[in-house]
């Protein structure tokens, strides 16, 4: 399984919009010159997220758009699979013999497993320190 950068950059006007939720509407234009990404295809990737209840839009001379929950409440696998369809690891999983199809459906449980307890407030929150580094006592 490989997620395009329609799921990778829709995670980041997800997390974009996580990080400032409550503080009103963001311009697509806003987060993408944050991320040094381009803002037509991000407008490309913002309808199916506003189509499947993610986001709101707000219209005027400050809109932009805002969540359409708390960061809390949005995983993951929630714009993963509005951005990228179901997950699959393996397509024709039926004609598998049934080790390999019983393989194909753990690692399919497992990617799916963290991607819907990752929440936008865990990714939002997240910092370089976090992860990866040990102190140790002496």
């Amino acid at each position: 399984m490989k997620i395009s950068t329609k799921g990778r950059y829709g995670l980041t006007i997800m997390i974009e919009l996580a990080k400032r939720y409550g503080e009103g509407p963001i311009s697509l234009k806003s987060i993408a010159q944050m991320n040094n990404l381009s803002e037509h295809y991000l407008e490309q990737l913002i309808s199916p997220l506003r189509n499947a209840g993610l986001v709101k839009s707000v219209r005027g001379a400050y809109g932009g758009y805002i969540l359409a929950d708390e960061p809390s409440k949005i995983t993951a696998g929630d714009v993963i699979r509005v951005l990228e369809g179901p997950l699959q690891v393996v397509e024709g999983l039926e004609d598998e013999e049934p080790a390999k199809r019983e393989l194909w459906m753990r690692i399919r449980d497992a990617v799916k497993g963290v991607l819907d307890s990752t929440t936008l407030e865990d990714l939002a929150s997240h910092t370089e320190d976090d992860g990866g580094a040990y102190m140790f006592y002496i």
